[in-house]
């Protein structure tokens, strides 16, 4: 993991520390550090992405077609025994990448194969921005572009990738766009307040492998969560389920139920398609019903 750095002190910094700090932002290509190096000060962290992209996005065929080549395949177990960068092995393992089922690595090395086959470079993603069943259904979708449209997706993807590990290192004023939060809320419509003391599961769904419970909480006097059920990072694109345990929490405050509970555990399955935005699903419930919405 990169320690963090001001800002302030990478414009100061010397033209080596300079290119040592942010050698690895972007994968085996440290010539972009060295031309943003040169290009200080920056006056924010977005200036200096938008610096780095530009470095990318104005730099010949054969050096764009290098840098993507420099990128590993997902979830490839040869490059993972050779040792992947620090930065790629968070980055594939928060995707759950490093324990695929068998279904699923098969189905990987598929798409990676096919997609090598077509294009002749690494199929790149922002990991960090899907889950395991979304990033099968982007290979789908891109293997029917054409190799142009789809060095330009690679540079966009590399351009994500890049902004969240500069979100990372370094420290600023300012704040890339980058992070989104998911959040929840169990309103009891029985007594007209919010619901303290409800048990809730955050699952993330998968279609080949095991769904897998990404958080636990249990809601405040508030209603709400202390924290974002997914918070500081990006919510990665996919299909997921709340779990309300509400039959618990009726039977805590002595609402009388019917044996076994009409409502026990509430499944809510919802999907998420915008990483960078705020999801909002509340609960509103009564021993015998319950909605939902996505809020704000």
């Amino acid at each position: 993991m990169m320690s963090q750095i001001s800002l302030a002190d990478l414009n100061a910094a010397s033209r080596a520390d300079f290119v040592a700090a942010l050698a690895n932002v972007v994968e085996y290509s440290p010539w972009i550090a060295e031309q943003l190096a040169v290009k200080r000060p920056f006056a924010g962290i977005n200036e200096l992405h938008a610096a780095l992209m530009a470095a990318i996005q104005s730099a010949e065929p054969d050096v764009q077609l290098a840098l993507i080549r420099a990128h590993p395949d997902l979830a490839d177990k040869t490059q993972r025994a050779a040792g992947l960068t620090a930065e790629s092995t968070d980055e594939q393992n928060s995707a759950g990448l490093d324990r695929l089922s068998e279904a699923e690595y098969a189905a990987f090395e598929r798409a990676n194969n096919a997609y090598r086959d077509k294009f002749g470079f690494p199929y790149i993603v922002c990991v960090r921005r899907h889950t395991r069943d979304s990033v099968l259904r982007d290979f789908e979708t891109r293997l029917l572009n054409i190799a142009k449209t789809e060095t330009r997706r690679a540079i966009e993807e590399i351009g994500r990738i890049s902004a969240l590990r500069l979100d990372q290192l370094v420290i600023a004023d300012d704040r890339l766009k980058v992070h989104g939060r998911l959040s929840t809320h169990v309103l009891d419509n029985h007594i007209g307040k919010p619901a303290p003391g409800v048990p809730i599961e955050l699952v993330e769904l998968a279609s080949l492998g095991e769904s897998r419970v990404i958080a636990r909480a249990v809601t405040n006097a508030d209603g709400r969560t202390d924290q974002p059920l997914i918070g500081g990072r990006p919510l990665p694109i996919g299909r997921y389920e709340l779990r309300f345990r509400v039959a618990q929490y009726y039977a805590e405050r002595n609402v009388p139920l019917s044996d076994p509970p009409f409502l026990d555990e509430i499944p809510l399955r919802f999907a998420i398609s915008e990483p960078e935005s705020h999801y909002h699903v509340p609960l509103l419930v009564t021993p015998w019903s319950y909605s939902t919405y996505r809020g704000s």
